[in-house]
């Protein structure tokens, strides 16, 4: 009897030495480190919820601006064939054991805000840098560009900017990045060809490319 009322209170003891333990533990966990990656992704545009009802609009005129209550915001997707981005070692193709390293597109949000006659948007980028056999350098850059296109049969380009993150690598091997795009301004389209207007965002090698020199005037 004695040997079990020991046995219990040992074990009591203990339970509540890991259940302090515990308790430091999550404390120490900063509100940012505990959030998940959704939650962070979502403070970046406010904290508005994806899952909000959309509110009913009023019938657009033809051939008309929308009002400044109305802006449609187009979707976001990723351009086909600009998904991923890997580099290799030397220059050579990227594939087997010679990719150094591989980016991915993971996740997209966009938000527009109008003012006057354009329209500005705000492009949440969020991805990952993984390591190939060959070994990723300590830094990566990464080359993406955004797009806003007015779709259909002639598909035409109405804004595109080329943008670039710089991404350290860790020994894992596995580095998520996030960027926010906030400076993609078109003008306002006519209530006719807006629902065919969509955002579109890839990897574009091309933007590590430095900018042409402007020439002197003589």
């Amino acid at each position: 009897m004695v040997k079990e009322l020991r046995s219990s209170r040992t074990t009591l003891r203990r339970g509540t030495a890991v259940a302090l333990a515990l308790s430091v533990v999550l404390a120490s966990v900063s509100p940012v480190a505990a959030q998940s990656l959704s939650d962070r992704f979502k403070s970046l545009f406010g904290g508005k919820s994806d899952e909000q009802p959309a509110q009913p609009k009023p019938a657009p005129v033809p051939g008309q601006p929308a009002a400044d209550d109305d802006v449609d915001c187009p979707q976001v997707t990723v351009r086909a064939g600009a998904s991923t981005y890997a580099v290799g070692a030397g220059g050579k193709p990227a594939t087997g054991n010679e990719v150094r390293y591989q980016a991915t597109i993971t996740k997209m949000a966009r938000e527009c805000s109008r003012s006057g006659g354009d329209i500005t948007a705000r492009i949440g980028i969020q991805g990952r840098v993984i390591a190939g056999p060959a070994g990723a350098p300590a830094t990566v850059e990464v080359p993406l560009r955004v797009a806003v296109v007015q779709g259909g049969v002639g598909e035409k380009v109405i804004a595109s900017k080329a943008y670039r993150t710089t991404v350290e690598m860790s020994e894992g091997g596995s580095v998520p990045f996030t960027m926010v795009i906030e400076d993609l301004v078109y003008p306002v389209p006519s209530a006719a060809t807006a629902d065919s207007y969509i955002f579109y965002v890839g990897f574009d090698p091309q933007a590590l490319s430095p900018e042409p020199k402007a020439r002197k005037k003589k």
